[in-house]
């Protein structure tokens, strides 16, 4: 089975978040169960691995922009073919950008002609988030089956229907209001979930979340009916266990129980200037939906018994708003992203905080665990699959005072070493690992192979 990826984001040649940590590890663990697995990606500016230009030139490809001077790299690692595409408007520092919309209608185009040019045929297509749901809408009119998976739906990839249609190379009465239509725009996610065959999400809470109005971001009726069809699912996301293992890491002083978490402990309290008490970690991209906000309002009570280590970037407001609280002795934040640090707080703190508004599956919560580090959670999306009560500790309302009762639990616990020592033990014999997901993945793709492909109700041509 020859199956193709496209994302626009591949750890370790890009990466923002969560997506492209999936793309790094699920792609090898197919190829490690026998599968063909190609990977299609940006060949953005920054990528600094070397990368083998195959093939150059313009592609023949329908819409209103012409695809000229179009490299195709190559490079294989852990048994999977990456490719990048390359663009002239990837040509810059950086990943995303506001005329995003424009930038990746232009990849989604270009990905189809490049495989053909390279002699990869895909049996199946398994496309990621809005930035690849052009390419599910035109692989279905290519013949082609694909699997369509939402990583995050609060972000879709809309822009005004006057330019954007034009953009796509789709015909007219594909921008229906059963089509790509939505609200006047373009909506690529929408694109998407319209066009694949099955669609899937990556916890299976949240794919139960976005039927509804609360997480739906106004997708939830096309959701509901795909549930109805049978064409919604969530498979849990996996965590790459040899990336993120206490044993080994590079970045700390390694162990492998929980007694062994107690030189890491020191060295975060030293690195900080922390005191005695039990340290709570957070990393973290700093939005609102990542429940930050929240955090802060929590930090008055939070400081009482625990010292708050954040690292993570993203909206001014609350880079600002941790600053301030930076200058408390029972608190550090180191703006950015710093994956060493990273690794130094999951293996130091006690415990991991995590208060999303909603979490589609959510990594960080698997990674504290595997370090021994109890998570406390809000009992959305992908963190109620994956922290069990007997772990960690979840709460259910978005305030800041929920997220204090939470840690005062987790606080009141610690101090009971024996129970914290079993949770954490529990914790770190969790498996996370790729391949149960990968198996399940593999299985869907067999199913979608196994059957013609469905009409679109309300869409014309196919």
């Amino acid at each position: 089975m020859r199956v193709v990826h496209v994302a626009s984001e591949v750890f370790p040649f890009s990466r923002s978040g969560g997506l492209g940590d999936v793309l790094g590890a699920l792609p090898a663990q197919q190829a490690r169960l026998g599968a063909a697995v190609t990977v299609v990606s940006p060949w953005y500016a920054d990528i600094a691995q070397p990368v083998r230009e195959v093939w150059r030139g313009a592609l023949d490809a329908p819409g209103s922009v012409p695809l000229a001077d179009v490299r195709v790299g190559e490079l294989v690692q852990g048994g999977v073919q990456f490719l990048f595409v390359g663009l002239g408007a990837f040509d810059r520092p950086g990943l995303y950008f506001p005329d995003d919309v424009w930038r990746f209608t232009q990849f989604a185009r270009a990905v189809l002609p490049a495989l053909e040019r390279v002699g990869v045929t895909p049996d199946v297509l398994h496309a990621h988030d809005w930035q690849a749901g052009l390419v599910v809408a035109l692989g279905r009119l290519a013949g082609l089956r694909a699997v369509f998976s939402v990583h995050n739906l609060q972000y879709q990839g809309r822009w005004n229907l006057i330019d954007g249609a034009g953009w796509t190379g789709l015909p007219d009465w594909a921008f229906t209001h059963e089509g790509l239509e939505f609200h006047g725009d373009v909506n690529l996610m929408k694109a998407g979930l319209v066009f694949a065959s099955q669609v899937t999400t990556v916890s299976p809470t949240y794919a139960r979340e976005i039927t509804t109005p609360e997480y739906g971001e106004g997708l939830e009726g096309l959701l509901v009916r795909l549930t109805h069809e049978g064409r919604l699912s969530g498979i849990l996301n996996g965590l790459d266990q040899d990336r993120w293992d206490p044993r080994t890491d590079a970045d700390v002083t390694p162990f492998a129980d929980v007694a062994g978490k107690a030189a890491c402990g020191a060295a975060l309290r030293a690195e900080f200037g922390l005191d005695a008490a039990p340290i709570l970690g957070v990393v973290s991209r700093l939005a609102e939906q990542k429940g930050m906000d929240l955090l802060i309002g929590a930090l008055p009570e939070l400081t009482r018994d625990w010292n708050v280590v954040v690292l993570g970037g993203g909206d001014p407001r609350l880079e600002a708003g941790l600053r301030e609280w930076d200058a408390h002795p029972r608190v550090a934040f180191a703006q950015g992203m710093n994956e060493p640090l990273a690794h130094r707080i999951y293996a130091g703190a006690d415990a991991f905080a995590m208060p999303s508004r909603f979490e589609p599956c959510g990594l960080s919560q698997m990674i504290a665990m595997r370090y021994g580090t109890l998570p406390v959670v809000r009992e959305t999306g992908g963190l109620v699959d994956t922290v069990p009560h007997e772990v960690g500790f979840r709460f259910a309302g978005a305030t800041p005072q929920a997220l204090t009762r939470a840690c005062a639990e987790a606080r009141l616990t610690f101090d009971d070493r024996e129970e914290w020592t079993a949770r954490a033990e529990e914790a770190m014999s969790l498996d996370f690992s790729w391949e149960g997901p990968t198996r399940e993945y593999l299985g869907l793709y067999a199913r979608v192979l196994s059957v013609p492909p469905r009409p679109l109700a309300g869409l014309e041509g196919l």
